[in-house]
């Protein structure tokens, strides 16, 4: 079983999901050519993120590692991006069999009603697998501990995705879809508490600025492929490149800008035949009942907010990652996924880049200190796996510890990490938690049946 589905996996989201959800559209009676082109959709969207990502990481990182030499930073943390936490996730027996262990706990809630959502987000099942290996590690290579980290984790993003499922969908226009994917979900109580907050302040509401609002106000200055090629020159810039390698910077960041929102419209012509067949099967098998489709937030990464907010952060956090004291993780790799920290802030901000921006700004700040918080266990566990693999993903590089903005910075994840570390007290609070949001979730399923009954 383990070797079947390390298989699958190693196949990269590009070939695995395209059979995955090709086998789904089958499966929920979709006709062979319309399933298969879906699939191809998903699969060419994730190639395209992968060409993206590649622009980033490949021309960025050497004059990123320039900027700390220049002016000699001392951060020991090394980014080692989200494929070395991806190869810490599956590369363990926790992650072997996470897949068909958490449908099955899906299975279990949906039935239960303790959550509307059906998860068919399968790549990114790697974020329960990570937390899940780290435990693994962190408790003595103990399954029991690993297995319970990851479901802990999946049960908690479920319910959190069923609580922001309604504003997600009349946000985004996007009806019955929820975001399962536990980066996401984890900065939504960020966006929750400080939208409220910075309510509360006199005049604030005055900046209601969204990124239509900005491309008015600044005009050309205001478009997102203006302001990443002015921030890719700044870079090149700061790392004290000739000009020619300065404005080269200045233009791939800026396709990195233009190409995503293109990217995720290949997602959304792949996912949607297949989350409106689901709903009709859905609708047919629970007599009607609401159920919400999990898919991926690379769906709505090319949102313009969150395209703006992303490239303004990218040279702030490098900045604050050098003086914020006690940090030691300087992103790198990483920044190509910081578009996925806005997907669920953006449905709570209504778009307001100014309040995104603080939420981003916040939320990245105290990610930095969760990941230099958790170095130390997650290049153990990275370790044990590029020494029992040889799988370079994982392998770090010498007198460094390892880290990763992705899923390592998330606020789920630390919180369970740190639940581990306190072994069995840890487990029962942990345990408590989990089974109240159940209840509440379910409480609140109940009464949504009741009064749609009555209509």
């Amino acid at each position: 079983m383990e070797q079947v589905f390390g298989y699958i996996i190693s196949l990269g989201a590009s070939v695995m999901m395209p059979i995955i959800f090709t086998i789904i559209g089958l499966c929920i009676g979709m006709k062979f050519g319309k399933a298969l082109k879906s699939g191809l959709f998903v699969g060419v969207g994730f190639v395209g993120l992968g060409v993206v990502t590649a622009l980033l990481t490949t021309n960025f990182n050497d004059p990123l590692k320039g900027i700390s030499d220049i002016y000699h930073l001392q951060l020991n943390v090394f980014d080692m991006g989200w494929p070395a936490a991806a190869a810490v996730a599956y590369n363990t027996a926790v992650g072997a069999l996470i897949i068909p262990i958490c449908l099955g706990v899906n299975f279990l809630m949906v039935i239960t009603k303790t959550t509307r959502t059906v998860n068919i987000d399968l790549w990114n099942y790697w974020h329960f697998a990570f937390i899940g290996a780290v435990a693994y590690f962190v408790m003595g290579e103990s399954l029991l501990w690993g297995y319970f980290a990851a479901i802990v984790c999946y049960i908690i993003t479920l319910v959190c995705a069923d609580l922001t499922a309604e504003k997600f969908q009349k946000y985004y226009d996007l009806e019955g879809i929820s975001i399962p994917q536990p980066f996401c979900q984890s900065f939504m109580p960020f966006a929750i508490v400080f939208d409220k907050l910075l309510n509360l302040i006199p005049g604030f509401s005055k900046l209601d600025i969204d990124a239509e609002g900005l491309k008015k106000k600044f005009g050309v200055l205001g478009e997102p492929l203006v302001l990443g090629v002015i921030v890719g020159m700044l870079i090149g810039w700061a790392a004290q490149l000739d000009i020619k390698k300065i404005l080269f910077l200045g233009v791939t960041m800026g396709a990195v800008m233009e190409l995503i929102p293109r990217i995720t419209s290949l997602f959304i012509e792949g996912l949607k035949p297949i989350s409106e067949k689901t709903q009709e099967l859905v609708k047919t098998k629970f007599n009607g009942k609401k159920v919400h489709i999990g898919m991926s937030p690379a769906l709505v990464i090319g949102h313009p907010t969150t395209l703006v907010v992303s490239i303004i952060l990218i040279p702030v956090i490098l900045a604050l990652a050098v003086f914020l004291p006690g940090n030691q993780f300087l992103p790198l790799a990483s920044l190509a996924g910081m578009f996925y920290l806005f997907p669920m802030v953006l449905p709570f901000t209504k778009g307001n880049v100014v309040k995104t921006l603080i939420i981003g700004l916040v939320a990245l700040v105290i990610g930095l200190y969760f990941v230099t918080d958790m170095a130390p266990d997650f290049t153990m566990a990275a370790k044990h796996v590029f020494d029992a693999t040889g799988d370079k993903a994982a392998e770090i590089p010498e007198g460094f510890s390892g880290g990763a903005l992705d899923f390592a910075s998330s606020l789920f994840g630390w919180v369970i990490y740190r639940g581990i570390k306190l072994q069995y007290l840890g487990m029962g609070v942990l345990t408590v938690i989990t089974l109240a949001l159940m209840f509440i979730n379910n409480r609140r399923i109940v009464k949504e049946d009741r009064e749609a009954k009555k209509d």
